[in-house]
């Protein structure tokens, strides 16, 4: 096995996407007897560390203003949070969730919430939600990456109505329905699917005119009923007419009068190699066909792309590489000498601007604000 998937699983919390996206990780001791820890596996342990001290995270002042001039990538929070993903709560605040590593002290495997007013700084609440709360997941069993422990990942939470609708993976090969059994995110949530939701890899809602679809995997939709009790029509598979979109963190927005598929891959087209990178497609219609794979950012793999209370657009960014680079001109170096997976974005949750311009006909067009997210990297396979 290898030493550095040993020692992501060290992580018996919330885990989203590769140990939150891809999946790739797994758990075992940190101390474990036996375990000879690598070069390459105590150096991320000593990043995690660093951001579990809260070294590292810029300056409150230097956040503040990034937010404010809505030019460049920062840094807003340091716990090793994957797949992040923000929404606007009904007081008019930012909340956050994700596949937590290491940043639950009390070690329960659930859903965890962060509150913000201004993007730039998070409180840490209670957690949303708990395994072993579930009325139908006790008995389930890890069947992925040989990791003992039931893992939660990539939690989303919406608002739809008067109720509030939360989804994860699991490392299990299924995944979880819940809704809010009031108004209230802390009045508990019923799973009205229970088992039946099915194997739905990073699912997201996608809702329009009051009717929910689910959308998972990359990418494969089909519409909820209401109550969410179950399905209300057939799968339908969408994406790019010129090749495949990649293989998780799939959502769909409507922007204009265009749909808009996102969805995340490795720039190499090959698994933990190059760049974890988020790409996009439009159409029409809801359920394509869509156009051809455009490049939406470097370093964004399945980041979730939402706007901010004056209506700008940011995307969420994380760690997940083997290595992390202080420069794109190391960066490119690493890829030389290395091949592997690496980023510039550090343990945490980085916000990065996104421009998301309409021209004159309706087309749509995604890129990073930020010049070390905005184009690709040289080992990308896809000419744009």
């Amino acid at each position: 096995m290898n030493p550095l998937k040993l020692l992501l699983i060290t992580v018996s919390l919330v885990a989203l996407s590769a140990f939150g996206s891809e999946k790739s990780v797994e758990k075992e001791p940190k101390h474990s007897k036996g375990y000879n820890e690598t070069k390459q596996a105590h150096y991320l342990r000593n990043l995690r560390e660093k951001s579990e001290a809260g070294q590292g995270l810029p300056p409150l002042e230097e956040r503040l203003a990034a937010i404010k001039n809505h030019n460049r990538a920062i840094q807003v929070l340091d716990p090793w949070i994957r797949d992040p993903f923000i929404f606007i709560g009904d007081d008019g605040a930012y909340y956050l969730t994700g596949t937590t590593i290491d940043t639950e002290p009390d070690g329960v495997i659930g859903i965890p919430l962060w509150r913000s007013e201004n993007l730039a700084e998070w409180e840490k609440l209670p957690r949303l939600w708990q395994l072993s709360d579930s009325s139908w997941m006790g008995d389930v069993r890890p069947t992925r990456h040989a990791n003992p422990n039931l893992l939660v990942w990539a939690p989303e939470v919406y608002q739809f109505g008067e109720k509030w609708v939360m989804m994860h993976t699991t490392n299990a090969n299924t995944a979880n329905l819940l809704v809010s059994k009031s108004e209230s995110l802390r009045g508990g949530f019923d799973e009205p699917m229970q088992a039946d939701f099915g194997a739905r890899h990073d699912p997201f809602l996608f809702v329009e005119d009051g009717k929910p679809w689910l959308v998972w995997g990359c990418t494969k939709i089909a519409p909820l009923q209401k109550d969410f009790l179950g399905f209300a029509g057939e799968t339908v598979e969408v994406g790019p007419s010129n090749r495949s979109m990649g293989h998780e963190g799939s959502s769909i927005m409507k922007i204009g009068k265009k749909y808009v598929l996102f969805g995340t891959a490795w720039s190499t087209d090959h698994m933990r190699k190059g760049t974890y990178n988020l790409y996009y497609c439009t159409s029409d219609k809801l359920e394509g066909p869509y156009d051809e794979r455009k490049f939406a950012g470097r370093f964004l793999g399945h980041g979730t792309p939402f706007k901010d209370k004056q209506g700008r657009w940011w995307c969420t960014a994380f760690f997940n590489a083997n290595h992390t680079t202080s420069s794109l001109e190391e960066t490119m170096d690493l890829n030389k000498t290395k091949g592997d997976a690496y980023t510039i974005n550090k343990m945490g949750v980085t916000l990065v601007p996104l421009e998301i311009q309409t021209d004159k006909t309706g087309n749509i067009s995604v890129r990073a604000k930020d010049p070390r997210y905005a184009k690709p990297g040289p080992e990308e396979v896809q000419q744009f």
